[in-house]
C-alpha cells in the first residue's frame, strides 16, 4: 500500500424493511414496528461507514469481510464488526479525522435517535461527536426507499496517517 498522509473512502448500504426484526441504526435501536432484514443486525449506517473506512484503505469489501454465508456474522452486533474494521484501519497507522454521513428513510423519523447515535459512534471509535455528522434525509415518496420498503445509507469518512 502506497503511503499517503490522507486517505477518503465512500460506503453505501441498503436494507428491506420486513415484520419481525429490531430497527438498529447508527448502533441505536428505534422503536418502530419493522426493522431491516439482513444476515447480521442489519445496521445500515453502520455498514456504510465500515465499507466507507475499507474502501478508504483499498480493502476487500463488507461482503467479503463479513459475509452472510458465514454463521459467525448471523445477527452480529455491527458496531462491534465496526471496531474490527477501525482495528484493522489503525494497524496500518491510520485514524478517523472525520465522518460525514446519511440516513434516508421515509420512516420512521431518525432526527430524534441522531444524538444518541452520534454518542454512540463517537465513543466506540474514539473520535469527538463533533467528528461525526449524521443527517436524516427522505426521498420524497421515490423509489422503494421513497415508497417505505426499504431504508439506505451513506458514508464518507477521512483518515489521516499518524506519524511515529
Amino acid at each position: 500500500m502506497a503511503e499517503q498522509k490522507y486517505r477518503i473512502g465512500i460506503g453505501y448500504d441498503i436494507h428491506p424493511i420486513v415484520d419481525g426484526r429490531d430497527l438498529i441504526i447508527g448502533g441505536v435501536k428505534i422503536d418502530y414496528e419493522k426493522g431491516l432484514l439482513g444476515h447480521s443486525d442489519a445496521d445500515v449506517l453502520v455498514h456504510a461507514i465500515i465499507d466507507a473506512l475499507l474502501g478508504a484503505m483499498a480493502f476487500d469489501d463488507i461482503g467479503t469481510l463479513f459475509p452472510d454465508t458465514d454463521d459467525r456474522f448471523k445477527g452480529a452486533d455491527s458496531v462491534l464488526l465496526l471496531k474490527r474494521v477501525v482495528n484493522m484501519v489503525q494497524s496500518e497507522g491510520y485514524w478517523i479525522n472525520n465522518i460525514d454521513s446519511n440516513i434516508i428513510a421515509e420512516a420512521p423519523k431518525m432526527m430524534p435517535y441522531i444524538p444518541k447515535m452520534k454518542v454512540i459512534l463517537a465513543s466506540e471509535l474514539g473520535l469527538s461527536d463533533t467528528d461525526i455528522s449524521i443527517k436524516a434525509k427522505t426521498k420524497e415518496g421515490l423509489d422503494a426507499v421513497g415508497n417505505g420498503l426499504a431504508i439506505e445509507a451513506h458514508a464518507v469518512v477521512m483518515l489521516e496517517k499518524l506519524n511515529d
